[in-house]
């Protein structure tokens, strides 16, 4: 499997280890349509044969064995875990690790996957943020688990999700948005789609949110384009059935 993007990032605490993290589209795998071919989410329908060996490939692009994954179950909420332990989380939106070698993934289909790392060169963590998850500040909770932990963020990966000129949503939701962020981040996340319907930008709210939070943007990468717009991605909004491309990231295990 060829990622669609993947970065190591070096520590700049004495002592630390490098984290590496991979985003997917969906090309490279195994699994047959509607999810062809690199779904990685086990709850859509799809062969689990399939899904495990896509896992397996995810796993060989990061460096770790699958056994080493522990993968979100996302809820559209605000819920944090702090784990130990490989296998699936269900009922959060945010993984947080400093076990070396265990390996975050969050997926999504047109909302954002993330990767944030922290500079002690131990903790990192994934994130999946639509825009319930903006509403709910999951980005904040999990910046803030962060530096609970001691850690201050040293890069964010934002992966593939909805552009705003693709992302129509009713007045209502775009009004819930603005009256339950910040100026700051309703102002960048409302805009109009290429039809004049309000549209929501996630990627550019979560950006605001990251600013906020004395983010700076150099800090800040992109993975992956609009998951509407283009076919190599996985998009709920435009095929209803799909699979779940990934963002996954851990801090190197063994060193050599």
């Amino acid at each position: 499997m060829v990622p669609l993007a993947e970065g190591l990032v070096e520590p700049s605490a004495p002592g630390g280890r490098p984290a590496r993290w991979a985003a997917t589209g969906r090309s490279g795998g195994l699994s047959a349509p509607p999810f062809d071919t690199l779904n990685l989410a086990a709850y859509v329908g799809d062969d689990p044969i399939s899904v495990a060996g896509n896992r397996l490939r995810l796993a060989e692009a990061l460096g770790v064995v699958p056994e080493a994954l522990c993968v979100m179950g996302a809820v559209h909420s605000a819920e944090l875990a702090v784990v130990q332990t490989p296998g699936t989380v269900a009922g959060v939106d945010a993984l947080l690790t400093q076990v070396p070698g265990l390996a975050l993934v969050a997926l999504g289909a047109d909302c954002i996957p993330m990767a944030l790392i922290g500079a002690d060169g131990v903790t990192v963590a994934a994130v999946h943020c639509g825009w319930r998850g903006l509403v709910l500040d999951v980005v904040g909770v999990t910046i803030s688990a962060l530096r609970d932990h001691g850690t201050r963020v040293a890069a964010v990966v934002l992966g593939p999700s909805a552009c705003g000129s693709c992302y129509a949503v009713p007045p209502q939701r775009a009004d819930e948005v603005r009256r339950r962020t910040s100026s700051l981040v309703g102002d960048a996340a409302i805009t109009r789609t290429r039809d004049g319907q309000p549209g929501i930008d996630l990627r550019l709210g979560v950006g605001a949110r990251l600013a906020e939070l004395g983010i700076d943007r150099s800090d800040v990468a992109l993975a992956g384009g609009c998951t509407i717009e283009d076919p190599a991605l996985f998009s709920y909004r435009r095929d209803a059935i799909t699979g779940r491309q990934g963002m996954a990231v851990c801090s190197i295990g063994d060193r050599t």
